[in-house]
């Protein structure tokens, strides 16, 4: 990571899977194809982005999340313990289904479309989460590779439904321990492999921050369970990602990603509200960098990141995955200038504000309209290289 250029250029994680690459997930989930053919068609797909990235200007790649059915419940295949369902099949099971019910009607997306892992047994790591695809990718490159996991926060708040987790977990806090020993042990495994960036996703703390304790926006939260106050809730977040992080501060970098919801191109549909409600979260957070959403105008201002202590690094977003209009460098350029009032150069990355596919069957974009992203965030770079 010492070789980064200035301003390094990276991803959120996701882009667009090709037809082939969805079909091959929905065959795998159904037992259609066994893993060796999946792979086949997977790591040529990886491959295809890694092109993609190194062609465009992007320091810091991933593998594109493609062996992924989305960001977060692809666990279920690595974790015993775990069922994964649809949030149409999750309405005989929450607590709340008047609210959930809801929820689902509001969403413009059909309930069966999107699943969720739900416990349903002790949870047991069977194989690494993502310490393989690194691995891969890691042949195949000479850069520096990012990481993404689900966040802690995130898989015991979606996980815990009461009627299927009681038994094993009588609460979110006993189920959280098992999480943070899973992603401590992938943290670990992924040091020990010479990966230099791991990004955990946290979508959900936007809206536990700006709801309160009985209201719905999105289907993150999933409606599963009653939720405690805001600041209990996000109490609980700082500390289950710390405990994960705890040891890992001088070895590997770790951010945080955090954002608005990623399922839609229907901005009335998606959250609100600026950051200035979890900067106290934040930072008391063990994390050396924030990716951050800020090309929306819907993520607020953007000096309430001068409220983080100094040494938190901003990765930046500064295109919108979801929009077929490509920012201009000038817009990128300006977007950086105005976070070097509250950060030196060196602390500044730049990335989309959120992955470009972070649904397998429900892209955001085009891989087309990715890559023109990509290369202006590039272009915007190279000249803000020269400038400072």
């Amino acid at each position: 990571m010492n070789n980064l250029p200035q301003f390094p250029v990276t991803v959120v994680g996701s882009m667009p899977r090709s037809k082939i690459v969805s079909r091959a997930l929905r065959n795998k989930g159904k037992g259609r194809i066994n893993d060796q053919d999946f792979n086949a068609i997977a790591n040529d797909a990886v491959l295809d982005c890694l092109k993609i990235q190194e062609d465009n200007g992007v320091d810091i790649v991933s593998d594109g999340e493609q062996r992924r059915d989305n960001f977060y419940s692809f666990i279920t295949g690595c974790i015993d313990g775990i069922r994964l369902m649809t949030l149409a099949e999750m309405l005989d099971y929450v607590e709340d289904k008047a609210a959930f019910e809801q929820l689902l009607n509001a969403l413009d997306v059909p309930a069966f479309a999107l699943k969720n892992p739900v416990v349903d047994g002790k949870l047991k790591r069977t194989t690494p989460l993502v310490l393989n695809d690194f691995l891969f990718l890691k042949q195949h490159t000479s850069k520096p590779i990012k990481v993404t996991l689900p966040g802690p926060y995130l898989l015991t708040r979606s996980m815990w439904v009461k009627k299927l987790s009681y038994d094993f977990y009588p609460d979110k806090e006993s189920l959280g321990n098992d999480v943070v020993n899973i992603l401590r042990q992938e943290l670990q495994e992924l040091e020990n492999a010479g990966c230099d960036y791991v990004q955990f996703d946290e979508p959900v703390l936007t809206e536990v921050a700006f709801t309160g304790p009985h209201e719905t926006h999105t289907f993150m939260c999933a409606a599963l369970s009653e939720k405690s106050s805001p600041e209990e809730e996000l109490n609980f977040a700082v500390e289950l990602i710390n405990r994960v992080v705890e040891g890992f501060d001088d070895k590997i970098k770790t951010a945080l990603h955090v954002c608005r919801g990623n399922w839609s191109q229907q901005e009335d549909v998606l959250l609100r509200g600026s950051y200035d409600l979890l900067i106290p979260y934040f930072s008391q957070m063990k994390i050396k960098q924030f990716v951050l959403e800020y090309a929306t105008e819907r993520a607020g201002s953007i000096d309430v990141l001068s409220e983080l202590p100094p040494d938190k690094e901003i990765g930046l977003g500064v295109v919108d995955p979801r929009t077929t209009d490509v920012e201009t460098v000038v817009f990128i350029v300006d977007k950086v200038k105005s976070v070097l009032k509250h950060r030196n150069p060196e602390q500044i990355y730049l990335n989309p504000d959120c992955g470009f596919g972070t649904f397998a069957d429900r892209p955001v974009n085009t891989i087309e309209i990715a890559v023109d992203k990509l290369r202006a965030i590039h272009q915007a770079a190279d000249r803000l290289r020269t400038e400072y």
